[in-house]
C-alpha cells in the first residue's frame, strides 16, 4: 500500500475513533473527505442531480448511524462504497433509473460548470463536433449496461476504485470483478463501433 493510502487510513481510523467518541467534527472531515467522491459515484448512477445529492446525504447518514460497524482493518472508503452501492440498488429497485449524462456537471460550483468531459482546450470546430458525438454516443452507450455492469465501469473509469476495493465494495471475488468490467468494455465498444 503507496505511504499516502496508508496516512490516509490511519487518518480514516482516528477520525472514526474520535466521531464515535461523540466528536462530530470528526465525522464532519470524514464527509468533506468523501463527498466529492460520493457524489460522482451516486451522480453516475441515479438519473437526478437532486436525487444524487440527497443520496449522497442518505449515504452518509446511514454510515454514521453504523459507524461502530466499521471494521478498521479495511478501508474506510471500501466500507463507505458498500452503503453507497446498496443504497442505489434500493433506488434502482424503487424506481427504474435512465441514463445520466456524463457531461452534466456534478454541482453547481465544483468543476466551473464543465462536468465529466473529454476535454481538448484547443479544439478545432470539426474536433469539436467530433468530441461532442462522441460524448453522446458514450453516454447513449452507457445508459444502455445493465446496472451491475455500469456501476463497476463507474467505479472503475470514473470514481478510480481498484478491483480488490471494488470486489470488497459487492463482496465478491476480484475475478468476478474483473470479468463485469471487461464486460461492460466490450459491450460500450462494441455499440460505439455500430
Amino acid at each position: 500500500m503507496p505511504e499516502d493510502d496508508k496516512s490516509s487510513a490511519k487518518e480514516d481510523r482516528r477520525l472514526v475513533r474520535r466521531a464515535l467518541g461523540g466528536d462530530r467534527k470528526a465525522f464532519e472531515m470524514i464527509v468533506r473527505k468523501y463527498q466529492r467522491r460520493l457524489v460522482q459515484y451516486v451522480g453516475r448512477m441515479v438519473p437526478d442531480r437532486e436525487q444524487a445529492l440527497d443520496a449522497s446525504q442518505e449515504v452518509f447518514l446511514r454510515a454514521y448511524t453504523s459507524l461502530a460497524s466499521y471494521r478498521p482493518e479495511f478501508a474506510f472508503a471500501t466500507w463507505l462504497y458498500r452503503i453507497a452501492s446498496n443504497y442505489v440498488i434500493d433506488v434502482w429497485r424503487k424506481k427504474k433509473v435512465t441514463a445520466v449524462s456524463i457531461d452534466r456537471p456534478l454541482d453547481d460550483g465544483e468543476d466551473g460548470g464543465r462536468g465529466l468531459q473529454l476535454a481538448d482546450e484547443k479544439a478545432s470546430v470539426v474536433r469539436a463536433l467530433e468530441m461532442k458525438e462522441l460524448r453522446r454516443r458514450i453516454e447513449a452507450s452507457l445508459g444502455r449496461l445493465p446496472e451491475h455492469l455500469r456501476e463497476v465501469f463507474v467505479w472503475r473509469h470514473v470514481n478510480g476504485l481498484s478491483y480488490e476495493e471494488m470486489a470488497q465494495v459487492k463482496e465478491i471475488p476480484v475475478g468476478t470483478v474483473k470479468n463485469r468490467v471487461f464486460q461492460a468494455k466490450e459491450m460500450l465498444r462494441r455499440w460505439l463501433e455500430e
